[in-house]
This record gives C-alpha cells, sequence and structure tokens, in this order.
C-alpha cells in the first residue's frame, strides 16, 4: 500500500488550517497592507518548491506557499472582520515599507 497521498492529504490539512491564525495575527500586527510581502514569500516558497528533488519536502513547500499566497488575498477581508467587530482591532500597527504606495493598490481577492 501506497500511504503517500494520504499523508500529504493530513499534511496539507494542517497547514492550511495554520493558514487561518497566520491570517488573523499578519492582519493585527501589520495591516493589510502587508499583502505584497506575503504573496512574495508564497511564490518565492512555490518556486523553491520546483528545485528539490524530495517529494515529502518538495510538497509542503509548495503548500505553505500556497497558503501564504491564499492568506495575502484574504488579508483585506480580515480588515474588514476586526473594523466591525469579529476580531479584535489593533489600532497601533507595525508599519511596512512602501505602506503609503501600496495602500493606492487594489488588494487581490479570490
Amino acid at each position: 500500500m501506497n500511504f503517500f497521498g494520504a499523508l500529504i492529504g493530513i499534511v496539507t490539512l494542517l497547514i492550511i488550517g495554520l493558514g487561518f491564525p497566520l491570517v488573523i495575527r499578519g492582519e493585527r500586527i501589520f495591516g493589510y497592507v502587508c499583502w505584497p510581502y506575503m504573496m512574495g514569500v508564497g511564490f518565492l516558497l512555490i518556486v523553491a518548491s520546483l528545485f528539490i528533488p524530495n517529494d515529502w519536502l518538495c510538497v509542503i513547500m509548495a503548500v505553505i506557499g500556497t497558503t501564504f499566497v491564499w492568506g495575502s488575498t484574504e488579508l483585506k477581508e480580515q480588515a474588514v472582520r476586526a473594523e466591525i467587530g469579529w476580531f479584535p482591532f489593533n489600532g497601533n500597527k507595525v508599519k511596512v515599507p512602501f505602506a503609503d504606495v501600496i495602500r493606492k493598490w487594489k488588494a487581490p481577492h479570490l
């Protein structure tokens, strides 16, 4: 029997499950303007996974990368949820580089 697919499915579920707190904490600490950085890290992890010969590590890196890309698209929605009171709001967010420029961009949405 080959348990590779089932185990990768379980690992994927766990990694995606960790993506939810990543979005919540990321928005609370940095705000939604960190989305380009999160998306960039995600794409770098996906590209890096293409060059890893080990199947396990390759899949795990790609899933973490796609979780970061998905998370970057959820940051704006999480900011709205925090503003309406569903989640704690932090008014003293850490300023990310180029925040004023990023605020002019339309945040991605899936």
